[in-house]
């Protein structure tokens, strides 16, 4: 194997010591001035690329630094900002109102998962009267910077490209060909300026091409394609997280100098083989996993080796998609286990393998997992584990419910206010005991049962002031699983997660969450939810092993939760809430693909909460993704109650669940979390009203928010809940047969 150029197509953009969040919350809590801010920002950006320049990377790719979401920039870039935010005359609290709404009560752009990662990106919202009217100089500067700091040589910008980004949009009286054509003219602008600053190439990422209706995408495609190749500035066409599928064959024809592709997510290597690839473009080939933080076993030598007997142009080694989503350096775990450390990759370990690869030294190192467990795992086990005793209609009778509709409660979480933190931290660097640990936690607990009992909420939640992450606190408690100190990943804004490392079969200690809800349910009459996080959401959530089937991990931590499902009940919890907001995460990208995954995703689910006694009630909660094609998989998981982000949407997916028929309780979000604003009554009220429309039967209607209120101050939750309540219960009052 001959030496081959090697590229990045995205790198973290949040600081090996999470800078950026640590910058954007004393910004947002006005401790910090804007200048304050930007210089942090720029810091972080120059040691990204400091980094990649020091690992010999000879194709950077530049520009993907952001505030908050790369969408959403590409969204401000565009101009294409709803009409609800022009009034906000400061062009960063425009753009922070766009991400999180502000005080005044503007609504921030809706969140959704991006493809099946756990990032989130603000969805555009166009329109027919939707038109570009862009302003590039930030971005422009962003490169320039680059370009000084790297060279101009190996300073590759990246643009999120305008099929994607129509794609992805929510477009109202406008089609996505429409917009496409719309968007060409400002990125035929833009990519003359960029060739003026003249770099060798310009990324246009284009991961829309992957997904299963991109056939449909064809005809603008190639329009928009043939106008931008006029510029004449190299393109790289970058797509990721799937194979091209049946769109490889028109994809590769575009007239761009570069088709990029992930060759470990799909069968790309197939699509290579079976139709060939064009003797005049280079080809990216992904084959380090940019999502995976398992060192390379020899897998993408393999792979170079097999594209070289066909590729007869350039190959450029590069990891599967952007790097944003590994954490940052692996050297930063000073705890971690020395043999599993050995056989681990972060970002910095992944761009450092690049060379390796590219050089055709790679050595084939062992990684992955340990202690495989080769036996199918469903099979061992009795149908009847995956079946509640009783249907929901004669459970619901046995079971908490409000007269009438409108029972309020919260999704699970409380502020984690800078006591609470320093709690924890104490707690794990030995500072505290077990015994005050404890006592101090049971304060917080007794904080918010009494903060729920004053407000007048009929459901309850302990708060879970002992927990960071609602996947690692469960994680720690799990045999199989590891943990890292600084392995921070961006979810959204200033919203990171360390997700945990699954290295080995999954099963359960002792208890891990009954200590809590005792004593909450022990200072109030009320019920108190027992919490937990869902077999498919740890899964998702966390760094699986590549040794073993996903479903196979899915099933083993099911079994688990089983377990807890049932000591929660034996200690009385009547009400069991087992959180799954990353259901529809896993959903592959083609739809051929999903009854696979939604059969184990199902049954996972219900192999963990159907030991429950039909009295008991079992609450799920779903957000920040569409679900609207995947409601008979819903259904069929059989919760008693259904909790859903809803605020943002339009009662979109209310709507829809009442279309398809959906005949157990529905608790829809009534405000946005994310948000600092204080809903207002009027505000609770109109939103109320709006679910008469849905068709939902309303004696079946839960209010809460739109999901946990850990980000957010108690001085902003308790007037927010008392708006909440106070509108809920008088609605019960005059409701009989509607609002």
């Amino acid at each position: 194997m001959v030496n081959k150029a090697t590229a990045t197509i995205g790198y973290p953009r949040i600081g090996l010591n999470r800078e950026m969040k640590k910058a954007l919350e004393a910004y947002w809590g006005g401790k910090s001035s804007l200048d304050e801010l930007l210089k942090v920002s720029k810091q972080v950006e120059e040691e990204s690329l400091k980094d990649q320049m020091n690992a010999g990377i000879q194709l950077i790719g530049v520009g993907d630094h952001t505030m908050y979401d790369h969408v959403l920039d590409w969204t401000f870039r565009l101009g294409l900002i709803p009409d609800r935010f022009k009034q906000v005359q400061n062009p960063k609290d425009k753009y922070f109102a766009m991400a999180r709404g502000n005080k005044e009560g503007l609504q921030a752009l809706d969140m959704s998962k991006f493809f099946d990662s756990n990032y989130h990106y603000l969805v555009p919202e166009l329109n027919a009267h939707s038109k570009p009217s862009p302003s590039f100089e930030e971005f422009l500067d962003e490169i320039s910077r680059a370009q000084q700091q790297i060279g101009k040589e190996r300073a590759v910008p990246i643009v999120f490209g305008p099929v994607t980004y129509a794609r992805l949009a929510r477009c109202e009286g406008v089609s996505v060909d429409e917009m496409i054509s719309r968007l060409v003219p400002a990125y035929v602008s833009l990519l003359n300026s960029l060739k003026s600053l003249q770099v060798p190439e310009v990324q246009l990422h284009e991961p829309g091409f992957v997904l299963g209706d991109a056939e449909t995408l064809q005809k603008a495609a190639e329009a928009a394609y043939q106008e931008l190749a006029k510029v004449q500035v190299p393109i790289n066409l970058v797509t990721y997280y799937d194979d091209l599928g049946k769109t490889y064959p028109w994809v590769v024809k575009l007239p761009v100098q570069t088709i990029s592709m992930d060759f470990v997510r799909g069968d790309n290597l197939s699509l290579v083989k079976k139709h060939g690839f064009p003797a005049d473009k280079k080809l990216g080939a992904g084959v380090l996993d940019g999502r995976s933080v398992w060192k390379d076993t020899g897998y993408a030598a393999q792979v170079i080796k097999e594209l070289e007997a066909i590729v007869k142009s350039a190959i450029v080694v590069q990891p599967s998609c952007s790097l944003m989503h590994v954490p940052l350096d692996v050297n930063s775990e000073p705890s971690l286990d020395s043999s599993l450390k050995s056989r681990l990759s972060f970002a910095r370990q992944k761009i450092a393998e690049l060379g390796v690869v590219a050089s055709g030294k790679s050595d084939g190192a062992s990684s992955g997992s340990s202690g495989a467990t080769s036996q199918d795992l469903e099979a061992t086990l009795d149908k009847s584990m995956f079946s509640r005793c009783e249907p929901f209609s004669k459970r619901r009778s046995q079971q908490f419910t409000v007269p009438g509709g409108f029972g309020t409660t919260t999704i699970g979480s409380f502020p984690q206010t800078p006591a609470v933190r320093k709690l924890r931290l104490q707690y794990k660097k030995g500072q505290v005991s077990e015994e005050e640990y404890q006592r101090q936690i049971d304060r917080h607990i007794s904080f918010a049962i009494g903060v729920q009992e004053a407000l007048g909420l009929d459901v309850f939640v302990h708060g879970e002031s002992e927990r960071s992450d609602m996947v690692e606190y469960f994680g720690q408690k799990l045999r199989g699983f590891t943990f890292t100190e600084n392995g921070w990943v961006q979810s959204y804004g200033s919203r990171y997660v360390r997700p945990p490392i699954i290295y080995a079969d999954v099963s359960r200690i002792s208890p891990m969450t009954v200590r809590e809800f005792v004593v909450a349910q022990s200072m109030t009459n009320k019920p108190v939810k027992g919490m937990l996080t869902g077999p498919v959401t740890i899964l998702n959530w966390s760094f699986p092993r590549k040794d073993i089937p996903r479903k196979q991990q899915a099933l083993q931590i099911a079994l688990a939760l089983r377990d807890e499902v049932a000591d929660l009940e034996k200690a009385g919890c009547a009400i069991i809430q087992m959180d799954e907001p990353a259901l529809r995460e896993g959903l592959p990208l083609k739809k051929e693909r999903w009854n696979e995954y939604l059969d184990w995703a199902v049954k996972s689910f219900r192999l963990s909460t159907v030991v429950a006694a039909p009295k008991t009630q079992i609450v799920t909660h779903l957000c920040y993704s569409d679900f609207q094609d995947i409601l008979e998989a819903i259904d069929q998981m059989d919760a008693d109650v259904l909790t859903i982000e809803n605020s943002r949407s339009d009662d979109a997916m209310l709507r829809a669940l009442a279309q398809y028929g959906y005949a157990r309780d529905i608790g829809p979000g009534v405000y946005d979390v994310h948000s600092p604003a204080v809903p207002s009554t009027e505000f609770l009220v109109k939103k109320m009203e709006g679910f008469k429309k849905s068709g939902i039967l309303l004696e079946r209607l839960w209010i809460n928010p739109d999901c946990g209120l850990k980000t957010r101050q108690w001085e902003e939750v308790i007037p927010s809940l008392r708006n909440m309540v106070d509108v809920a219960v008088q609605l019960r009052k005059t409701t009989k047969n509607g609002i």
